[in-house]
């Protein structure tokens, strides 16, 4: 099948995609298999990505970053996603910086996301709660301002990038008696913070270099100018402003499965042979395929509108969460189907398409549950 082209791509995106499939293919796929056994990807492969400029690419130059545009963060999340690396979580990366850019006062900006760009601290989302997920009005970590320092108390549980997390996005609670308008982000830089621990990385079915952790604050001191834009219970507002651009991540991560995973199944089913004769050349396994590059080909068409509408800053959150739910959901099937096609290989972890199947799971849970997807749509009519 004739490889499809985006319509937002262009000369300067392609050589940026050449040279981004070159370090992913180099220096992140002879290390996957490592990475899944260590839990976590080390701090070393984000210092060589920000070193080379594939680190915050949609922030400014005068921030330390590349000054180019969500196109640019997009190259990076397909290339890996099309080979399957989860472990990097250059998305949770790029939204902890966009925190920072979009809500930051200018001396958090320019300490911080220079840091980041060149990948020296590695950031971190810390909402989830053991009691509060998708309701992040019920978290219960605790910021008591104490002088000029905030004293911290609580923990923080299924934080991607947590284990080496070196700056850490903290949603906490600095008025309980308030509801959502006592919430606020502490910036919390955790090298040798005492009374910070973070847990192993959790145990999962899927995303097993993903470094996943829990992370435990007992009487942590932050400093007061690291709370988020310098006032106090601003931080759920914070926190929905930037919803359509990390909802969007996760179903360009999806939709670039999807792609990987065609092209895999695609090249399996050619050279596998059963009965005397390939397996593509059995209308059954003809047809499933067409149903399968179909429905990658219409999630393709379908993000890349929600890209360009990104670009152009009318990316709302409906559409943003349509573009969630459905790509993960689809891609859920896709994966099923490519694993169907694989036969008994398709479960075997060596292959593409079964890292790819259990890895895709949780994408249907994180960013927010497809169930409240459903519903922000709803409330939009």
């Amino acid at each position: 099948m004739k490889d499809f082209v985006s319509s937002w791509m262009d000369d300067e995106l392609a050589m940026h995609r050449a040279a981004v499939a070159r370090f992913v293919e180099t220096e992140m796929l002879p290390h996957d298999a490592r990475w899944r056994a260590e839990h976590n990807v080390g701090h070393g492969i984000w210092r060589k990505a920000g070193a080379l400029g594939l680190l915050c690419t949609d922030i400014p130059v005068a921030y330390g970053g590349a000054g180019g545009d969500f196109r640019h963060e997009v190259v990076l999340y397909e290339e890996l996603a099309r080979r399957g690396i989860t472990g990097f979580g250059q998305g949770v990366h790029s939204i902890a910086a966009h925190y920072l850019l979009n809500h930051g006062t200018a001396a958090q900006k320019a300490r911080y996301l220079p840091l980041m760009a060149r990948g020296e601290l590695v950031g971190a989302i810390g909402m989830t709660e053991p009691v509060a997920g998708s309701d992040l009005q019920g978290i219960r970590t605790r910021a008591q301002r104490v002088g000029e320092e905030y004293v911290v108390n609580g923990s923080k549980i299924f934080i991607t990038n947590g284990y080496l997390a070196e700056l850490v996005m903290l949603v906490v609670k600095t008025d309980p008696g308030l509801g959502a308008k006592g919430t606020s982000i502490l910036i919390v830089e955790t090298r040798d913070l005492p009374g910070y621990r973070v847990g192993r990385p959790l145990e999962k079915i899927g995303m097993h270099a993903q470094d996943t952790s829990e992370l435990f604050f007992d009487q942590v001191r932050v400093p007061a100018d690291r709370l988020l834009g310098g006032s106090e219970g601003r931080g759920f507002a914070q926190l929905m402003s930037d919803l359509p651009y990390e909802r969007l991540i996760v179903a360009v991560q999806a939709a670039a499965t999807m792609e990987g995973a065609l092209a895999a199944t695609t090249e399996y089913v050619k050279s596998r042979k059963a009965f005397g004769k390939a397996l593509l050349e059995f209308q059954n396994t003809r047809f499933k395929l067409a149903e399968v590059a179909t429905l990658t080909r219409v999630a393709r068409t379908f993000i890349d509108s929600c890209i360009q509408q990104q670009l152009k800053g009318e990316l709302d959150d409906a559409t943003a969460s349509m573009a969630k739910w459905w790509a993960t959901d689809v891609a859920q099937q896709m994966l099923d189907e490519c694993v169907q096609l694989h036969g008994g290989y398709g479960y075997m972890s060596e292959y593409l398409v079964a890292r790819m199947y259990a890895d895709a799971r949780v994408t249907r849970i994180y960013g927010g549950t497809n169930e409240i997807m459903k519903e922000l749509i709803a409330r939009s009519f």
